[in-house]
């Protein structure tokens, strides 16, 4: 499975760098130079530029990286051009999640580790299931698919989330009152 761990966002100057949103928490560890990141798949060109001119890669390699307010600014092997970067704004970034190890803390957890467990009161009663986790500022938030076809957002915190049981394939929800009520 690929884990989207960037985004290019634009050309920077003129010889060929260009400027990542990161979404990762290990930013040192995704993109260091010599590191090899796969393309989306479904990633296109950009709008302005000919599809015929350009083809994006599926992988492409970092020579070089730079801090850049929060974000960085990346080099890549064989992308010497500011027409070839802009080719490649909006392309999505991944690593294989076959490559990314466990994590040290044993109540963090990957996002695809969670996406797809089936949610569960304490009583064992079904609420739905994981479809995705947004980030958001105060806390992580379990996008939560219900079983009437709408979703639900659960903070991922451990008063509401008590346990993930990857090996079960659940997480247990301990909602408040009113929490499913929207």
């Amino acid at each position: 499975m690929l884990l989207y761990v960037g985004r290019i966002a634009r050309p920077h100057g003129i010889r060929g760098e260009v400027i990542v949103d990161l979404r990762t928490d290990d930013p040192d560890e995704r993109f260091a130079p010599g590191k090899v990141l796969v393309t989306d798949p479904g990633a296109m060109p950009s709008k302005d530029t000919d599809p015929a001119a350009f083809q994006v890669p599926e992988r492409l390699t970092i020579e070089e990286v730079r801090s850049h307010h929060g974000r960085l600014i990346i080099g890549f092997d064989g992308i010497y051009d500011r027409n070839v970067a802009e080719a490649l704004r909006g392309v999505l970034l991944c690593v294989d999640s076959a490559d990314v190890g466990p994590l040290a803390d044993p109540d963090e957890f990957h996002d695809h580790q969670l996406v797809g467990l089936t949610a569960v009161t304490p009583s064992g009663e079904t609420l739905g299931e994981v479809a995705r986790i947004d980030h958001a500022p105060a806390s992580d938030l379990l996008v939560l698919r219900r079983p009437e076809g709408h979703t639900a957002l659960v903070p991922f915190v451990k008063a509401i989330v008590p346990e993930v049981d990857l090996a079960g394939g659940r997480v247990i929800v301990d909602p408040p009152e009113g929490l499913f009520d929207l």
